[in-house]
């Protein structure tokens, strides 16, 4: 049976997520872009430095994944990973610190956008090298094989990184080895500023050499949270009890550029008008309202959450750039006992 055809039936059930998991897929969507937002407009400030990698349009794949996950399991992201650290339940003031390097930071405000990590809260760090975190996030997942603990790794990345050497290496070895590890590829169209069809001898890039592993092909409409909620509780169930890992393409678009320099001119007039027809918050917010969810109701969520983003925004400028004798700290390890432990 062809996996994207089976997701679709799976999605006329709408009776077995259930209001409560529903209006915290909602909350986590509406949190992630308002957080975004906030990111972009303090950048414009001249309050955060460098350049940053927004995922505004594709909140879908962070919040069904944050919300499907275990507090014990780890998520392992790419530079464009405020979202998924965010969807772990990392401080909010931590993240926008970090974005701005300032001492409230999740690092203390000296890793910056591309480096967010909260292993408390299982993000488990986000890696600037294409495809560098696969094989982590595989090792991982042996880790929690060999203890026992039922835990998941589960891994994001970008279309372009299905063309790099590390994810085939991971993929065999997790076949082998039945890894508890769910790599996700969030195919937004494009690499940087290519379009990924351009360079790639298959129309889905991942989904499309899952079998060449003997995994299943699994393609999902990144922007609906539904699905994707049901696929990450499904492949996370069954890889908890040893039936190893998945690999899922999930569909998406973002918004904006690569990055805050990247205009984006190299896209087809109309693409993006017709992507934002089908934005994530505004398909989540249709349905629910069609589900019998009062709009009052998501007003408040919107509204609490804006309140969330203007606290998290204040404590973050309030904040002091990290001291002078912090800029040693955690940058090398001699490899001793002490380290090890």
């Amino acid at each position: 049976m062809n996996t994207t055809v089976k997701r679709k039936k799976a999605a006329a059930n709408e009776d077995d997520i259930g209001r409560d998991v529903r209006l915290e897929l909602y909350r986590m969507q509406v949190e992630l872009r308002y957080c975004e937002k906030r990111a972009y407009d303090l950048f414009l400030q001249n309050l955060i430095k460098g350049t940053s990698h927004l995922s505004l349009g594709q909140e879908a794949i962070a919040a069904a994944f944050g919300v499907a996950m275990r507090p014990d399991d780890w998520t392992f992201c790419t530079y464009r990973g405020h979202a998924h650290t965010l969807a772990r339940g990392a401080s909010m003031a931590g993240v926008l610190g970090e974005l701005m390097g300032r001492e409230c930071g999740l690092l203390g405000g000296k890793g910056g956008s591309m480096h967010l990590t909260d292993v408390t809260k299982g993000a488990m760090g986000s890696y600037a090298i294409i495809g560098a975190h696969l094989p982590v996030a595989a090792g991982a997942a042996w880790s929690a094989q060999y203890r026992g603990t039922e835990q998941v790794a589960v891994c994001f990345f970008g279309d372009g990184t299905t063309n790099i050497g590390a994810f085939h290496e991971a993929l065999n070895f997790s076949v082998v080895w039945k890894l508890p590890v769910i790599f996700v590829c969030e195919n937004n169209l494009y690499m940087e500023y290519t379009p990924i069809g351009s360079v790639t001898a298959v129309e889905h890039p991942a989904a499309d050499r899952a079998c060449a592993y003997g995994l299943e092909k699994i393609v999902v409409d990144g922007n609906d949270a539904d699905e994707v909620y049901r696929t990450a509780v499904e492949y996370m169930g069954r890889a908890r009890k040893g039936g190893g890992p998945a690999l899922i393409e999930a569909m998406t678009y973002r918004h904006s550029g690569h990055s805050r320099a990247d205009p984006a001119k190299y896209r087809p007039e109309g693409e993006l008008d017709r992507w934002l027809e089908r934005d994530p918050l505004k398909i989540y917010r249709e349905r629910l309202l069609g589900l019998g969810i009062v709009e009052a109701t998501l007003k408040d969520i919107e509204n609490e959450t804006l309140c969330k983003v203007d606290d998290a925004t204040a404590t973050a400028k309030a904040s002091p750039p990290p001291s002078l004798d912090a800029i040693a700290k955690n940058v090398w390890a001699d490899g001793g006992a002490a380290w090890r432990n």
